[in-house]
């Protein structure tokens, strides 16, 4: 799960050195538009996300993938993968994504997320993989839906903004 390529992505585990391009993603607020946090507010502060997400990876042997096109493996176009998230008190497996507007509208989101699914379902043989989305992030719930999830709830997650939407994507019946 460390390394996968699909039909365009090459999908890997994220690395120190990839800091500067979280930072350019994260810290974008085009990108944030939907998050209550706001963007990142410094390279720091993407170096600080990168070294949870690395602790991830050594915890659980998956994680966060940085997303390069195939065409252009040199540049990361995004940010995404599987990790335990807090749903109200309980530790799901979640699914999180974030691209660069440049790669928005082509399908890639879609296509990293059907990937992560494919990990948790067949190398996790994990019976459901959750994901949270704000309301208002319309193509994101799309993202979801096009890659299998449907709607399970809300969850008050952020103090003082709208309740989170809650999506599931179960595990294919064996």
């Amino acid at each position: 799960m460390r390394h996968i390529q699909t039909e365009r992505l090459l999908l890997r585990a994220i690395s120190a050195g990839d800091a500067e391009a979280l930072y350019a993603i994260f810290g974008d607020p085009e990108t944030n538009r939907y998050n209550p946090h706001g963007p990142h507010s410094s390279i720091e502060h993407a170096r600080m996300a990168l070294a949870g997400w690395t602790e991830e990876w050594k915890r659980h042997g998956f994680g966060r993938w940085s997303v390069a096109c195939r065409e252009e493996p040199g540049r990361i176009i995004g940010f995404g993968g599987l990790s335990y998230g807090d749903y109200g008190g309980q530790d799901r497996l979640n699914l999180g994504y974030r691209f660069a507007p440049s790669a928005w509208g082509k399908g890639l989101a879609s296509e990293m997320a059907r990937q992560a699914l494919q990990c948790a379902f067949e190398a996790l043989a994990a019976p459901a993989v959750f994901a949270k989305v704000r309301p208002a992030n319309l193509p994101s719930i799309r993202v979801l839906l096009r890659s299998g999830f449907s709607h399970h709830g809300s969850l008050r997650d952020i103090p003082a903004a709208p309740a989170s939407l809650v999506y599931i994507s179960r595990a294919p019946a064996k």
